[in-house]
């Protein structure tokens, strides 16, 4: 149950490409970070996930802003490719700190939106980006099992904190395991029989996924 006063702004973001996309903030009264948070591949910023693990943040003093990237803007079915992708968690990424300059700004998302902005941080380093949170990390297809996607996470120095759930199809969880390990900044934190869209049973894990990003942000502050 959220107590604490709450204020949502809903508004566009214009890419470098002139295209614009929505997007919303949802901010506690005080606030100890901000987090711009990525869609998945198949749900907008308005899915039911996003919505609440932006609500329960807020609940414990963590602000979201939450955009959609340009297809589904659009209302198309398939996801941008990366450098359009990009556009988008650039544009996000500026906005937040835009908007609120002395709040320290973390990146990352859900699955596809994770990965995008990882990808990008890879190659664009911000120094006002102090981490970055994967909720499900999309590390190989369901049924391929291969690291090749986690690749570039190795060109980032910044704190990574990686969400898994033990039953994750796209994320088998020995070579999640093996991949954080080899990376300095990262801190792997286990959902135990959860699934890529973080469903065990009829247990509501968003909670507590909330609640391990706001311990991870507020370590990694110290």
């Amino acid at each position: 149950m959220i107590t604490i006063p709450i204020s949502t702004n809903l508004f566009y973001i214009t890419l470098t490409s002139g295209d614009t996309v929505s997007a919303e903030v949802c901010f506690p009264k005080d606030a100890l970070a901000i987090i711009v948070l990525a869609h998945g591949a198949g749900a907008g910023m308005n899915h039911v996930f996003m919505k609440s693990i932006s609500q329960e943040l807020a609940s414990l003093n963590i602000a979201t802003l939450r955009y959609n990237f340009l297809y589904m803007e659009q209302k198309k079915k398939r996801p941008d490719f990366p450098a359009v992708a990009h556009q988008a968690v650039a544009a996000a990424l500026l906005k937040a700190h835009e908007l609120y300059p002395t709040l320290p700004v973390f990146a990352g998302g859900k699955s596809f939106g994770g990965r995008m902005t990882s990808q990008y941080l890879s190659k664009h380093s911000s120094d006002f980006v102090k981490g970055i949170v994967f909720v499900g990390f999309p590390l190989h297809p369901a049924g391929k099992p291969s690291v090749e996607r986690a690749d570039h996470l190795k060109a980032i120095s910044t704190p990574m904190l990686f969400l898994q759930g033990t039953r994750d199809a796209l994320a088998e969880w020995s070579l999640i395991t093996a991949v954080t390990e080899s990376l300095p900044t990262a801190t792997l934190t286990k959902l135990e029989g959860a699934d890529h869209s973080f469903k065990t049973g009829k247990k509501n894990l968003i909670p507590s996924l909330a609640t391990e990003i706001q311990t991870w942000i507020k370590k990694i502050g110290k």
